[in-house]
């Protein structure tokens, strides 16, 4: 295994443990952050943030002209 490999491991290994031997209080804020997580980027773009392109444009080619526009500046 290379250097690259070798550091891979050691942060893995680091983390690792260090959710394994964690407390019952840090298992606990854990599953808080992820239970934000999972309403924040799942239900709230659900409900929020429709997709815009696939709603206001039928096929790739409109939906990657109306992108390159808006990047461009090009009306």
């Amino acid at each position: 295994m290379g250097s690259a490999g070798k550091t891979i491991n050691r942060i893995f290994r680091f983390y690792y443990d260090g959710f394994r031997t964690m407390s019952w209080w840090g298992n606990r804020v854990w599953i808080i952050i992820l239970i934000k997580l999972f309403i924040m980027f799942l239900i709230l773009r659900l409900f929020f943030f429709p997709d815009f392109l696939k709603v206001n444009f039928s096929n790739d080619r409109e939906r990657s002209d109306y992108v390159l526009e808006q990047l461009t500046g090009n009306n």
